[in-house]
């Protein structure tokens, strides 16, 4: 069925953004409060990018085993969070990128997606996923400039039509969706251009050759909260954010390199933004429901009653952990996980479900309880003091 032909329906859906280990972790959080409040089996479709991808590649192939045990808090544990865990206690990056220089006709995003199969998703395809909910991940086509998107029932974008039924492994989507410029991507497809559908609306079908090798980089590179796939079907949207905040800083470069480097940063900040605005826009003009909540929001403007307490400095540091795929120690796991609980919570109960009542076990991780603040384990990134403000689904800033 063609891109946007499916119509509005009164669905809920998920974005999970990228961001790396950090998105990873962070959105293993957010959707272990969602499984508490029981969501997880209310959600019509599951839309992600890079960092949120490799959650989300994770909790579909589990689905089976969530949905035999009624979403039950510990299954998810066992299936999702602790597979993830020790995932995101490995270096995979640096080591892709060395053997990807070093071995001949192979390249790194071959041996970051043979490392993903390896240790997380064991030759499953997209036909293994579920029907229901939709599992989509997103990456970008670099020809067409456009969002390719990996699921169960199609794969392909909008210019250059859809593979019905695909069979591309999980692992290569996944790594399609994370492969963030320059050392990662591109992710290279070499599909039987004869496997792709065309209708009308393809105006880039004839051109064969943007069918017959596809390269894909970073879905962020389009859309970093993988929100258009939601916004379109759904009514409902929930939107987990774990995207760095852009920092206001001194333009200090004047040299081709980092003023060139500058400016690409501000165009990929707007175009966060604009996308953000857009959500939030449409939140309050009461065409969608739901919620967003971010990695640099301040948990207390949502104002819900018993929510877990997490200072303002100690969300802005967690902002700022690295994004690659390299080793998170213990603390830097438990601290994001704590987050995005922490605040999906909030969000939560202070937009969606008014009603539910606070986490009765308090933090998933007590040891690292994110009240008590951050130690000097958990790395960040240098970066100024003035952030950008982030806002919720209210539009308070």
């Amino acid at each position: 069925m063609p891109f946007g032909s499916e119509g509005l329906s009164d669905g809920i859906g998920l974005a999970l953004s990228g961001g790396g280990f950090r998105a990873t972790l962070f959105h293993c959080g957010a959707l272990w409060r969602l499984a508490e409040l029981g969501y997880l089996p209310r959600l019509s479709r599951i839309s992600s990018v890079s960092g949120g991808s490799i959650t989300a590649g994770v909790l579909g192939l589990k689905w089976t085993k969530l949905r035999d045990t009624r979403f039950a808090v510990s299954t998810f544990i066992e299936e999702v969070v602790n597979p993830l865990r020790a995932y995101c206690a490995r270096n995979v990056d640096a080591p892709a990128i060395v053997e990807g220089i070093l071995v001949p006709f192979k390249t790194i995003p071959d041996f970051l997606a043979a490392d993903y199969d390896q240790h997380l998703f064991h030759r499953a395809t997209l036909q293994d996923l579920p029907e229901s909910p939709r599992f989509v991940i997103n990456s970008t086509n670099l020809a067409t400039g456009v969002d390719f998107r990996f699921s169960r029932p199609y794969a392909g974008d909008y210019r250059i039509g859809l593979i019905e039924h695909p069979t591309f492994s999980v692992a290569v989507a996944v790594a399609a969706s994370s492969a963030f410029p320059p050392f990662l991507s591109p992710v290279v497809l070499e599909p039987d251009p004869k496997s792709f559908s065309r209708w009308k609306g393809p105006d880039l079908y004839d051109q064969v050759h943007l069918r017959e090798r596809i390269l894909l980089t970073d879905g962020g590179a389009y859309d970093n909260l993988g929100l258009q796939t939601v916004s379109n079907r759904l009514r409902t949207i929930l939107a987990s954010d774990a995207g760095e905040p852009f920092d206001y800083q001194w333009a200090e470069g004047r040299d081709w390199l980092r003023h060139g480097l500058r400016v690409l940063t501000v165009v990929v900040k707007q175009a966060r933004s604009l996308r953000n605005q857009w959500l939030i826009g449409m939140y309050k003009r009461k065409e969608r429901a739901g919620v967003y909540w971010g990695i640099a929001t301040d948990i207390s403007r949502y104002g819900a009653p018993g929510a877990l307490q997490v200072p303002a400095s100690v969300s802005t540091k967690l902002a700022h952990i690295r994004t690659r795929l390299n080793a998170f120690n213990d603390e830097e796991q438990e601290t994001l996980i704590n987050w995005g609980y922490a605040v999906c919570d909030a969000a939560m109960r202070s937009r969606v479900e008014p009603n539910a009542q606070p986490p009765a076990a308090g933090w998933p991780y007590p040891a690292h309880a994110l009240d008590a603040g951050l130690s000097t384990k958990v790395k960040v990134e240098e970066s100024t003091d003035l952030v950008e403000a982030e806002v919720d689904s209210s539009g308070v800033v």
